[in-house]
């Protein structure tokens, strides 16, 4: 199974604004990205958005459980809800 992993845990992400910055370019996200919960799952749930994530069977994205990710961050629960929803991608969060 092909994976792309993007690994953003030398990152120090905050808000959802930091992640956007952070996946834009690894993941081939197009200028007219949406930069929203909904626009993300489209990309990595239903597809058709990002050449880039289309071209593997998986994406990875690896990130530490700090800000954005940290316990009880509502947007950092909200994001991996996303992630949980999505068949084709994964959240791994490591220290």
């Amino acid at each position: 199974m092909s994976s792309l992993v993007v690994d953003l845990r030398p990152l120090p992400l905050v808000s959802l604004n930091d992640f956007w910055d952070a996946v834009a370019e690894p993941c081939g996200l197009p200028d007219w990205f949406g930069r929203n919960l909904d626009a993300w799952f489209d990309t990595i749930g239903t597809r058709g958005i990002s050449e880039v994530i289309d071209a593997y069977e998986i994406l990875v994205v690896r990130a530490t459980p700090t800000g954005l990710f940290a316990p009880g961050n509502e947007d950092g629960m909200r994001l991996a809800e996303v992630f949980a929803q999505a068949d084709a991608a994964r959240l791994d969060l490591e220290p």
